[in-house]
């Protein structure tokens, strides 16, 4: 049972600090919404966008944490990556640059 509460506590912490990246990127974009995508055994991948069209993602080590992130975090979440939502997403010369996305917390798009 204490390898139960053990791993519970861990998963708690985990999902305690993408809730904190989370609400600083919305803190830091006016606001945001994500997007909850599972990627396998990875995990979960949190897209997030911000209300100035900045976007990152954040990668959980599974659906249940990143559903738990983003409860605590408070922000809007979404189905689907799609219409509404992702036409707010601006994109800039480092994607064009690297035909990928960045990372929440990485290097800045200028």
């Amino acid at each position: 049972m204490a390898d139960t509460q053990q791993v519970d506590a861990k998963a708690e912490r985990r999902a305690a600090k993408l809730a904190k990246q989370i609400s600083a990127f919305s803190k830091a974009h006016g606001g945001a919404e994500g997007q909850v995508a599972y990627i396998g055994e990875r995990g979960a991948r949190i897209v997030l966008v911000g209300e100035d069209g900045g976007w990152g993602d954040l990668v959980a080590p599974s659906y249940e944490i990143a559903e738990k992130a983003v409860e605590k975090s408070g922000i809007t979440v979404h189905e689907d990556f799609d219409g509404e939502f992702a036409a707010k997403v601006k994109t800039g010369p480092y994607e064009w640059t690297r035909m990928a996305g960045i990372q929440v917390g990485g290097p800045s798009n200028t």
